[in-house]
Order: structure tokens, then sequence, then C-alpha cells
């Protein structure tokens, strides 16, 4: 018996170093980085969308060609805790993974995007931005709901949208952008879902180094910005997204995936 609570002991001091050990930073970053593909709007381009705004749109037949060629070149959706797993440990990803995102909470996203996602046994990651709950043309706090209950990943995209580099503390929290834009938010996300919230991403896909240890206290395991270099002191807070454009053929996108990460 004594050599047993000996043991015991010993075993639960090892699981307390292990947990405690400091993320391997130069670990990360050698690691192959996998695709991240991020959408905001899904529908066809209208006369008046001009060019800045058509590289946010994906017209409907090419976002379905586009997921089509995923799935018949073997792709497999991976979400947001097999990143972290593999990024920080090591752990396996499944043949030729790739990651979906969506920003915004665009309606769209759950009446196109998610039952194309389904068709072929894919799981994406919604990004949220709260004051649009509920809004005409967004989604509501049930659809939202219902993305997280089959399996997808919902994650934090501010209140309102304003960058992450303009946020100014506030002794009065109501004035204080951090918890306006974050900390309410996040929390309003974890109500409708029931789950916490472990990912965010940047408006805009902006992030300037110093907001990076104010996200990291917030307690966000990766947050997603798009094309910049991931920072190399900060590298789960930068992962690198690129967007799916319209404009691209179905080989211009499957280039794209193959050689932009």
């Amino acid at each position: 018996m004594f050599k047993q609570l000996i043991i015991c002991t010993i075993l639960c001091s090892f699981c307390l170093i292990s947990k405690s050990q400091p993320i391997n930073k130069a670990a990360i970053m050698a690691r192959k980085q996998v695709p991240v593909l991020c959408y905001h709007q899904i529908r066809d381009w209208r006369p008046t969308d001009g060019k800045v705004s058509k590289d946010y749109i994906i017209p409907i037949a090419a976002f379905k060609a586009h997921i089509k060629m995923l799935a018949d070149s073997g792709y497999h959706t991976i979400l947001p805790d097999q990143l972290y797993n593999y990024l920080t440990t090591g752990a396996p990803l499944p043949s030729k993974p790739i990651m979906l995102t969506f920003d915004d909470t665009d309606l769209d996203q759950f009446t196109i995007g998610e039952p194309e996602l389904k068709k072929y046994g894919f799981k994406g990651v919604f990004f949220i931005m709260t004051v649009s709950i509920g809004r005409p043309h967004y989604m509501n706090k049930e659809q939202i709901k219902q993305l997280s209950d089959e399996g997808n990943v919902i994650g934090s995209h501010t209140w309102d949208h304003h960058r992450v580099d303009k946020y100014k503390h506030d002794a009065n929290p109501k004035k204080d952008d951090w918890v306006v834009q974050i900390e309410k938010p996040t929390k309003k996300l974890e109500e409708i879902t029931g789950k916490k919230i472990d990912y965010f991403a940047y408006p805009f896909g902006v992030w300037k180094k110093p907001v990076l240890p104010v996200i990291q206290k917030y307690g966000f395991k990766i947050a997603f910005q798009l094309a910049d270099k991931r920072d190399p002191d900060y590298p789960l807070l930068t992962i690198r997204r690129i967007l799916d454009s319209g404009y691209w053929t179905v080989k211009a996108f499957s280039n794209n995936v193959k050689h932009s990460f």
C-alpha cells in the first residue's frame, strides 16, 4: 500500500511538471503549416459589388466547386483542437489536413456553406461577430447553437468588428474596449453553445504584437489572422489563413492551397 502511494505521488508530480512545461515556440514554427481557408459571404456577385467587396464574396457555384475539389482530392477537414495538439505536441493529423473557417456570422454560411460541408463529411470553424446575431441576413442564436451541436466549432470574432490594435483599457467596463469587444462577446457565445470558447479570429485579419499578450491573457489557445508572417514569439496567436477567392478557377484554387503554406 505504501509503495502504491509513493508511485501515485510520483506520477501525479510528473503530470503537474508536464502540464507546466512551456510551449516550445521553435518547434511550433518548425512544423509544416496546415492550410487554413477563410470565407465571408457566399453569394453571387452583384453589379454594385466593387473589387474590394468581391475579394470577400465567393459566388455560390465557385464555393461548391472548390469544396468538391477538396473532397475529390482527398483532403480532410480538421478543427482547432487538432491543430493545437499537432502544433504543440506533434500529434498526428489525417492525410491532407485542411481547416475551413468562416467569419462575420453571415446567414449564407449556415444556409449554403454548412450543408455543402456536410455533404462531404466536412466540419468548419465559425467566428461569430456578436452584434450581428439575429439581425437580417445574419445567423441567430439557434443556428449558431445548431452548428456547434453538429460538431462544428464556434469561435470569437469581437462584438462589432473593431480592429484589436485600436483597443483601449478604461476603468469603466462599459468603455473598456477589451471588455466590450472580447470579454462580453466570448461569454455570450459560451452561453449560446454551452461550451468554452478557445479560439479567436482578428477582425480584418489585423494584429499588432503589443496586443498579443492581452489576447493570451483572455485564454485563447489559438488566434487566426490572414496572410501576414507568424510571430515567432506568439506562433499560436498568429496562425495564417488565406481568403478563398471567387476569381480562382478550381485549378488556381488547388494550387493556392498547395503552395500558400
